[in-house]
């Protein structure tokens, strides 16, 4: 749903360590999001308070990147934490 607002396509990842590929205009952007590690939906299903905490975490951490459309981080902070 997110990814239809930001006008990009999402794919599972091909890259063994990443979740997603994303996509604009049917081209390949990048891929985002390490498998080692739990997203907002992913913490969701564990501990809705606990993913509160990290999103809050991931969100402070990330400031900088989030804010520059087109970035990884950017759709990183949109797709994976909202």
């Amino acid at each position: 749903m997110n990814a239809k607002k930001l006008n990009v396509e999402i794919k599972p990842s091909k890259k063994k360590d990443k979740k997603i590929d994303v996509f604009k205009n049917g081209d390949y952007l990048f891929s985002i999001g390490d498998n080692h590690y739990l997203d907002y939906p992913s913490y969701l299903q564990v501990d809705p308070l606990l993913a509160e905490k990290r999103k809050k975490l991931y969100l402070k951490r990330h400031k900088k990147d989030m804010g520059m459309p087109g970035t990884k981080g950017f759709y990183a902070s949109k797709l994976l934490w909202t």
